[in-house]
Parts: C-alpha cells; structure tokens; sequence
C-alpha cells in the first residue's frame, strides 16, 4: 500500500451533521483516514445541525454509526476514542435569518484550513454560504463542499452556483461526486494514458460501442421523499454516468493539473449530440419499478415503497447517447441505471469490432473482445479475447479473460471514494470534483430529454423488481444488432 501522507491540522464543518450521509459515509471516512495516521489528533469535526443534542448525546449517535457501517477489525479501542475526542456539535440553523453564529465562530481555530461540508438539501446551499460570509467564514483558507445534485435543472444549477459563487470563489468550491473518487474510476486515467496499446486503440476506427451500467438491489430506502421529486435521470445520470463516460471518452490533458483535466471533461459534455423533442422516446426509456423478487426476497414496488397511489418519477433510465467528435464519431454510448435490478453492480463494457475476416473454419464462432471494467462490487478488470483450448483434437477456439481483481493483485483494504475526497478537499485538490462549467453543461444535455418527458402523456414503463428493466430497454440496444452486457455470476 502507499505511504500515507498526513494532512495539516484543520477544522471540518458538517452541516446536517445528524444526517444519513453524514452517520453513513462521511464520519467512518474520518474515522478510517484518522486510523490510518493521516488526519492529526488534533482536528476539529464539528456537526452543525438543528437538533437539541449534547456533545456527548452527537458522540454517541457517531458511536453507533461507527459501530454499524466500520468492519469490527478496523474498530480499534484507541483510535476511536482518540476519534471521538475530535467530534463536537453544534446546535444551529444554518440557513435560517438571524442565528447566533458565536458558538461555531469560537470553535474555529484560526489560521487553520477549514472545510465546510454541505450534507443538506440543495436549496439551503446559498443561504448557508450567504450567512457563511457574513459571519467572516468564508476567508482564503476556507473551501466548501457541495453534494450533488446541484439544482433540478440547468436554471436552479445556475442559481445555485450564482449565490455560492458570490461567497466562496470558484477555486475553493468543491462539488463531489463520490464516483470520480473509486480507485477503479480513476484508474481510468492510467488505463487510458499510461498504456500505449490501449490509447492506440480508443476510437471508432476499432471500438463498436460501449456501455455504462449503474445497477442498484435497493429501492428508496426511506428516501421517498427526495426521489420522488428527483428520478433516476437527475440523480444518477446527470451526475455520475455522464462523469464516467467524460473519463473514458476525454482527450488526454496536457497535465494531471486539475483544470487540465476539467477542461477535456467539458470538451466531451459540449460534443455530446442533443437530444431533439420528437428523438426521445427512441433514444431513451424510462421505467418504474413493480413488485417483484430481489434475491429470492419478495419486494414491493415503487408506489408502495412510497406509501401513496401516483407518480410519474422514474426508477430506471437507459439513452444511447452519441459524441459529435473525430474519435467517436458513429461509436454509441448506452447508459442504463435503475433500482431494483438484479445485481448491485456498477460497470463499463468497451465493446470492440468484430474481425472483418476470419481464417478459422466457419463452425468457430469468434466473440469480439471486450474490456470490461468493474466498480464494484469488486473492483478491477477484465479483458475477453479468444484462445486456443488446451488439449489434442484440433484448433478449439474459446473466449477467455485476462483479469485484474484490485483486491487479489493489491491486498489490503483500499479506501472508499469518500476517504480520498475528504482529505482533497482540506489539501485543496479539486482535480476529481466538478467545476461549474461541467454541472451546467450536464443539465444542458439532460434538460431537452426531461423536457419531452414532461410534454408527453405516457407514464414511465413498469418493470418487476429483479428483472433488468422494462423491455423496451432491451429493444433500445437490439435494434442496433447489439446487446447488454449482464453478468449475474460476477466473473466478466
């Protein structure tokens, strides 16, 4: 494993501090990268939230969480006490006019990085950084931490980033999206530019497509109430999937600098064709789920997780998307992300072209290789091609994969995306969160598709639980003589 390289004493301010991202992800994040040595003793994490907790009734909710979402190895009775000692809580309504912001100000040590870490709704994002500035918090040593999403719409992204930018300027504005901080995402750059036979290949001359599938098992799972005002479209492909196919389909930077690589990002969002009204409903599908069976377990459906009769939110996407670019040109990217699927997967298929001509008998059919590259559940990669079977008898031709598993070829535990993009943030690296330009050039994309959804009468197609989809998902990719990739085995 690499060294770990400690970060200076700093101050990391979570508002909605007793929040399901913050019990869930953010304080086992803390927790793993001050058990590793990297986060000094003494830092500050301060909880902001509006509930009327003790310091030591918020150290027992932290307690709890740890318990429930850290590995009993990685619990270990110094460090989480140590851990403990740097948690505090303050009670304040953040956004709200008028506040008593005295008790967080004295808290803040000065001349020490501080972070502030927006786990709240979008629509409290300016009024926070509004009452941040006006309580002198917002100086050169302070960034911000937005989560996604940013707005509904191209216009709330806008506005959104018009308030926060008048506080916080665009260098210490963090916009994460935990995606972009998977060892395997960003080991998309060293795949792509650090290899010269892949980087010769990357293009239309001698790749057919690709997909991007983001599969979850899980319905709301108690998050209704936002779902039901945000759908698959705004919360995973605005942000996450169109983050991935930029990564794949980016020219390379000229340097791993931060704008180097935001830049060629925002090249690929820009040349991604649109979509016109009258195109949508053959370039994209959206369903909802139905009750059905998730592993051998009975499920109920979308409206019933809900607990109300009506919605027209979808629980599943798939686009074919297509690139107005040289490289690409004529390559399709098909994206798909839903709930309720089979398999919680998340992964890329770059789908070569078949050979144009084969010396083999006709009774050898001969698979296209295929580079597959899994998030999760286990990262790593996989390329198919075909071999030789071993053995007397003749030429036997079968597909077979090169694999790298992370977890075999490295060892060890390797930190969550959230780990490496907290410590960024107090360092100052934006280089794997979104600038501005990007999130609105995403919504500029995306909008024309919600548009004709909103124009039309029909209601999203429903799909049991379990299955991979309405089938008119399935019809999307076969009608180009093309199909999913789906690996319920987990072997590529």
């Amino acid at each position: 494993m690499p060294k770990i390289i400690p970060v200076p004493t700093f101050d990391f301010v979570i508002f909605g501090g007793t929040g399901d991202l913050t019990l869930r992800k953010l304080l086992p994040a803390l927790y793993h990268r001050f058990l590793d040595g990297q986060i000094p003793s003494d830092s500050q994490i301060i909880a902001v939230a509006r509930s009327d907790l003790s310091v030591e009734s918020y150290r027992g909710r932290a307690k709890k969480a740890l318990r429930q979402y850290v590995k009993p190895d990685n619990l270990k009775g110094d460090a989480e006490a140590g851990f403990h000692k740097m948690l505090h809580y303050v009670r304040l309504d953040a956004a709200g006019e008028k506040q008593d912001w005295s008790e967080l100000q004295a808290m803040l040590a000065p001349g020490r990085v501080r972070v502030f870490y927006l786990a709240t709704s979008p629509d409290l994002f300016g009024p926070i950084c509004d009452n941040l500035a006006g309580n002198g918090l917002n100086g050169d040593d302070a960034r911000v931490v937005l989560e996604k999403p940013i707005g509904r719409d191209l216009e709330s992204a806008r506005a959104i980033n018009d308030e926060v930018g008048r506080c916080f300027p665009e260098a210490r504005t963090f916009r994460i999206d935990h995606f972009l901080g998977k060892e395997t995402v960003q080991n998309l750059l060293a795949l792509r530019f650090a290899n010269t036979i892949f980087e010769r290949l990357w293009n239309a001359d001698v790749i057919d497509h690709v997909q991007i599938t983001v599969a979850e098992t899980v319905g709301v799972e108690g998050r209704g109430g936002y779902y039901d005002h945000s759908g698959a479209l705004r919360d995973m492909v605005q942000n996450h999937l169109l983050q991935l196919l930029c990564l794949l389909a980016m020219e390379q930077p000229v340097s791993l600098e931060a704008d180097a690589v935001r830049d060629e990002k925002l090249k690929v969002l820009r040349s991604l064709r649109p979509h016109e009204a009258y195109e949508v409903p053959a370039l994209t599908v959206r369903g909802q789920y139905t009750a059905g069976a998730v592993n051998g377990q009975p499920v109920p459906g979308y409206l019933a997780d809900l607990g109300h009769n009506d919605s027209t939110i979808e629980t599943f996407v798939a686009i074919k998307a297509e690139l107005n670019s040289r490289r690409w040109a004529g390559v399709p990217f098909y994206l798909r992300t839903g709930k309720r699927l089979p398999q919680k997967v998340s992964e890329i298929v770059v789908q070569f072209r078949s050979l144009p001509f084969s010396i083999f008998p006709k009774e050898h059919t001969l698979a296209a290789n295929k580079l597959i590259i899994r998030l999760q559940p286990e990262e790593g990669m996989r390329l198919e091609m075909m071999t030789k079977e071993p053995g007397p008898g003749g030429l036997q031709l079968r597909p077979t994969g090169l694999d790298i598993s992370y977890e075999k070829t490295f060892g060890g535990r390797f930190p969550d995306a959230y780990e490496r993009l907290l410590m960024d943030t107090v360092r100052g690296n934006s280089t794997l969160f979104m600038r501005r330009d990007e999130v609105e050039a995403a919504w500029q994309w995306v909008s024309p598709i919600m548009d004709a959804w909103a124009s039309r009468a029909d209601r999203p197609r429903p799909y049991a639980a379990g299955s991979w989809g309405p089938t008119a998902a399935i019809a999307l990719i076969e009608r180009d003589g093309r199909t999913w990739h789906e690996d319920l085995d987990g072997q590529g």
